[in-house]
């Protein structure tokens, strides 16, 4: 079930909200239950049997979590196999395909099991190694409840695409926490705003990125432009879209989330685009898997070994393809390089040809991202540096420019800091007494969120359901 069906908008959270809220706050225990099945609902309305790896998963978390208390005997040898146990769907659910084709195209040729890829599996299972790295390292006590640990790791907000929260994070408030209609009113706000970035913005750009990827030998030189760039925004919209709607719903619930973006597409180097995008991924790798190799407190040849598996390892979290593994590699690159080759020129540039530098060489990483086999990348790709099939522009390249207008004019303001900016001015201007200021400040986002949120039901209501482009990792 995806945040943006009508399903969900008016069945699933209204009904799971009365029963939530219908219960006294003094009845903790009781809100966390209801707060419990609905996260089971919302997950198996996908299929009750993709239900059991999230339930197997929950039950290994508790009780390998109480097997690493201090003092325990056999920590670490609890500790392997916990991860290994934790792992092991992961695992075959996601790779067993892509190793069997590999093994076929050498000319080993198996046959291959029929298997369901749970929705959001590379997700909890990387929040429940946090937590069971975070018990072994003593940085959080071990959680005797196991309904409270399944709701920390199925808590339906977050459970399909993160972001990735640790334990130390939330696991007080799953005992004590307090709801207000200030949050609840701010969460809504934020829930608005997001489910208008998927459905009003990414879904639109979306259709410019898939008629430029199928164009075939139609592609110009415009429009593979034209698309790459559409998907470099319906990338941002529809990831970052999700993750306004989990933290706005986060705060309803109390469980406030961590922050996913901080405006990405201003960073001015590779390195800086990753301290901004998919922020919880990329601390989750930093600390559980490149510090403990050494980080960058190692010999130059140790670092850029480092980077090299912390960034075949991100290529392939994202998906079992060739093309993941490469995009993984183009980073890999990309960060060694600013290290140790270009990254004084780089600092010397001026702020705005650092920013077209990032800009392009994230938009040519997310060809990679997107094509679906190494060929259409290296055809995309080059038609982008003028070799196109097509020529140099066609009718479709500029259909969908004005067909799309309006979204290609919004979406260049929605991904910089306007709103953020604009919002700190009001609260300035508030403070040295402007009635106007402190008026617009409180009533406007309420008022443009109830008018996204139309705006949204509308086209939700009048277009093809289209699902978050995240659900397939």
């Amino acid at each position: 079930m995806a945040f943006s069906s009508m399903a969900f908008l008016f069945a699933f959270l209204p009904a799971a909200m009365l029963c939530y809220f219908i219960i006294p706050a003094a009845r903790r225990k009781g809100r966390n239950g209801v707060l419990l099945l609905c996260s089971l609902l919302f997950y198996a309305w996908g299929g009750l049997r993709l239900l059991p790896v999230l339930l197997g998963s929950c039950l290994l978390d508790w009780a390998a979590g109480r097997l690493l208390a201090p003092g325990r005997p056999h920590r670490k040898a609890v500790f392997t196999a916990a991860l290994v146990l934790e792992l092991l769907p992961l695992l075959y659910l996601k790779y067993t395909g892509f190793l069997l084709d590999n093994l076929r195209v050498l000319g080993v040729a198996l046959a291959a099991p029929s298997v369901v890829l749970p929705a959001g599996i590379s997700f909890f299972t990387f929040q429940a190694v946090s937590y069971l790295t975070d018990v072994y390292r003593g940085v959080v006590p071990p959680e005797r409840n196991p309904l409270r640990l399944a709701l920390y790791t199925a808590f339906f907000p977050q459970l399909l695409q993160g972001p990735i929260v640790r334990y130390g994070d939330v696991g007080p408030l799953l005992a004590d926490r307090r709801e207000t209609a200030a949050d609840a009113a701010a969460g809504a706000v934020r829930f608005c705003f997001g489910l208008a970035k998927k459905v009003l913005l990414a879904d639109a750009l979306g259709a410019v990125a898939n008629g430029a990827y199928a164009a075939g030998d139609r592609l110009t030189v415009g429009l593979a432009w034209m698309g790459s760039l559409a998907y470099t925004l319906q990338l941002y919209f529809d990831f970052s879209g999700y993750t306004d709607m989990a933290l706005g719903l986060g705060r309803v619930f109390a469980l406030p989330l961590p922050e996913n973006f901080d405006y990405p597409y201003i960073a001015r180097s590779a390195a800086e685009f990753w301290r901004r995008w998919h922020i919880t991924l990329s601390r989750w790798f930093r600390d559980y898997v490149y510090i403990p190799l050494g980080g960058n407190r190692c010999t130059k040849s140790r670092h850029l070994l480092n980077l090299l598996a912390v960034w075949l390892l991100t290529g392939l979290w994202h998906g079992a393809a060739w093309t993941f593994v490469a995009w993984g590699l183009y980073y890999a690159a990309l960060l060694a390089g600013e290290k140790y080759l270009w990254g004084g020129m780089l600092e010397r540039l001026p702020r705005a040809a650092r920013h077209v530098y990032a800009l392009l060489l994230i938009n040519f990483g997310w060809v990679l991202f997107r094509a679906g086999s190494l060929g259409q990348a290296g055809a995309m790709l080059a038609a982008m540096a003028g070799r196109a099939p097509g020529g140099l522009w066609s009718g479709e390249a500029e259909y969908y420019l004005r067909q799309f207008a309006w979204e290609w004019l919004i979406a260049v303001p929605a991904v910089l800091p306007v709103r953020s900016r604009l919002s700190a001015w009001l609260r300035a201007c508030r403070e040295r007494g402007s009635g106007p200021a402190a008026v617009t400040l409180v009533f406007g986002p309420k008022l443009l969120a109830l008018g996204l949120l139309g705006l949204s039901v509308v086209r939700l209501l009048s277009s093809t359901f289209r699902s978050f482009l995240y659900f397939q990792f």
